[in-house]
């Protein structure tokens, strides 16, 4: 079986129940709390690109507090969208998990199931 890594939150209840369900499969797991060590731009670029989303603003949860005081809703250039998530890593959706060369967002959790 092939390594599966988590953005993991341990806040959100998603996160957990995703978790416990990877946790169920494989011991081959790397827990990353993105929101203490948050994805270089390139591992965002790659998650975006596994997750087949053309913009970035789909990795982004649209609800949070930051991202109305950021006033990303009317932005449109990737470059910042992008910025704002590294600089605010709350604005990412969780969880995000990848394996065997793809990439799948625990909502619902049963979703990461299709790709380990």
């Amino acid at each position: 079986m092939t390594d599966i890594t988590i953005y993991h939150n341990n806040r959100c209840s998603k996160s957990r129940a995703t978790l416990a369900l990877i946790e169920d499969k494989t011991e081959q797991l790397n827990i990353v709390n993105y929101l203490q060590t948050p994805p270089t731009l390139a591992e965002l670029n790659h998650i975006i690109t596994l997750l087949g989303f053309t913009s970035a603003r789909q990795l982004m949860r649209t609800g949070e507090a930051v991202y109305k005081e950021l006033q990303l809703k009317t932005e449109e250039d990737e470059a910042k969208l992008l910025q704002a998530m590294l600089d605010n890593p709350k604005l990412i959706e969780r969880p995000i998990v990848l394996a065997n060369g793809q990439a799948r967002i625990g909502r619902p959790p049963e979703s990461v199931l299709e790709i380990i």
